[in-house]
């Protein structure tokens, strides 16, 4: 690529920024943008990670708003012959342009081969930002290549909080106390459960959902791992994604999508999975090996995708309560920097609990999730999973969340936390 259509491409993605900026509203995101900031020094590498759509590129540029950096998007189709050997290149094309800069932002590098040789030598002298929809980007290759360390920021969908934000919402001090604002606030997340949070889908609607599932299939599953047999793993995604807050083990998955080789199975998954568009959850043991040969649990990153595209999802408001708990449950250990690791339990005899949240080697918390909007309609088999993981795992701080019930138990000598789904998302959980 010569140096004049490089710089073309340049200031044309610039304009794009600048333009976004002017006539777009930016929602501040549940992050600490100035905490970020700081952990961007060289010789690291800051890289935020997340599912295709998600806000990765805005949120680089809001962290670097008022330096001076040079920023340059690899997926655009006409740097599609750019290798390597022309990084070096777009530094200097920078530098022609603007001047001198310390900072840089390079979105998507992943798609130059090579890449990482580069970032690597650039690095001790450049405060460096990439992004990447696949979560294998910081793995292999780069690790070989960076002797100090890199820092990762994983970014995901709006939350409801971020999802009120973007509708201009404004919740009042005490607001709930009021049946008014409640009865509000349960509407919009009725909205936030069809739709989902990606943010060009709350700013202009569902119809983006199929575009940004196709973006995903398509560049960062199939062309990103060069799958030959594309219909195989469209089948497989569509099905994990229908099943999420499910069980599955590799050895099931086989004959559901015609794939009898059981490693290709997992290869498959593990794909599906790097595109941030699944996440697996293992069942909790203090076993070492039991973990990985249990079946695991399956979530969606998003509901409104899941409700476009898989079967018969959106029916079961249980399901979709669970995967909201799940993917907030997600964004609390990435954006607070905490070392939760998140699992489920389940015993010989079929009893099971939602989440289990261990943190230094301590379960801390058990998470039962129901859709029930009474007491009177919480299954007694919830609480007595519930009780009976709390003696297997020796922690006291028990939890169910609800769609519309609040209050505190005790059964059998063990006190249990009821609280209604809104309430956990906005008022418990508010750390921002």
């Amino acid at each position: 690529m010569d140096m004049e259509t490089l710089k073309r491409v340049i200031t044309s993605q610039k304009e794009s920024q600048q333009e976004l900026f002017k006539i777009e509203k930016i929602v501040k995101r549940d992050l600490n943008l100035a905490k970020i900031k700081k952990l961007l020094s060289h010789p690291n590498i800051l890289a935020i990670l997340g599912v295709r759509r998600s806000g990765k590129s805005v949120l680089s540029l809001l962290v670097l708003e008022n330096e001076k950096f040079g920023y340059i998007n690899f997926f655009d189709e006409r740097l599609r012959n750019l290798n390597a050997d022309d990084l070096d290149m777009v530094v200097q094309a920078f530098y022609e342009l603007y001047g001198s800069t310390d900072y840089f932002i390079f979105d998507e590098i992943q798609k130059i081969t090579g890449w990482e040789r580069f970032v690597s030598r650039i690095r001790t002298s450049k405060r460096i930002i990439i992004t990447g929809s696949n979560s294998d980007l910081l793995r292999g290759q780069l690790s070989t290549f960076i002797t100090g360390r890199h820092i990762d920021i994983h970014l995901f969908p709006f939350s409801f909080r971020e999802y009120l934000r973007i509708k201009d919402v404004t919740l009042e001090q005490n607001w709930f106390y009021s049946p008014i604002t409640i009865a509000f606030v349960k509407r919009s997340l009725e909205d936030y459960m069809e739709k989902g949070g990606f943010p060009e889908v709350v700013k202009y609607g569902t119809k983006f959902l199929m575009e940004i599932y196709r973006d995903i299939i398509e560049n960062d599953i199939i062309n990103q791992n060069k799958i030959r047999k594309s219909e195989s793993i469209r089948n497989l995604t569509r099905y994990l994604i229908s099943n999420t807050g499910k069980e599955i083990t590799y050895n099931s998955l086989g004959p559901v999508i015609g794939l009898y080789n059981v490693h290709t199975v997992a290869k498959y998954v593990h794909f599906v999975e790097n595109s941030y568009l699944i996440f697996l959850v293992e069942r909790f043991s203090f076993k070492l090996k039991e973990p990985y040969k249990a079946p695991k649990k399956v979530y969606s990153i998003d509901m409104g995708l899941t409700n476009a595209t898989a079967f018969a999802v959106g029916e079961n408001k249980g399901r979709i309560i669970e995967n909201i708990v799940f993917l907030e449950l997600l964004r609390r250990k990435s954006y607070s920097e905490s070392d939760m690791e998140i699992y489920y339990w389940k015993d010989h005899q079929g009893r099971e609990v939602d989440f289990v949240l261990r943190e230094n080697k301590l379960v801390k918390q058990l998470i039962q999730v129901t859709c029930a909007s009474s007491l009177e309609r919480v299954e007694r088999r919830e609480v007595d999973s519930l009780v009976r993981a709390s003696e297997d795992l020796k922690t006291e701080e028990l939890m169910v969340i609800t769609w519309d019930y609040g209050g505190e138990e005790t059964v059998d000598k063990k006190r249990i936390q009821f609280l209604p789904l809104w309430k956990w998302l906005l008022v418990e959980g508010n750390q921002n």
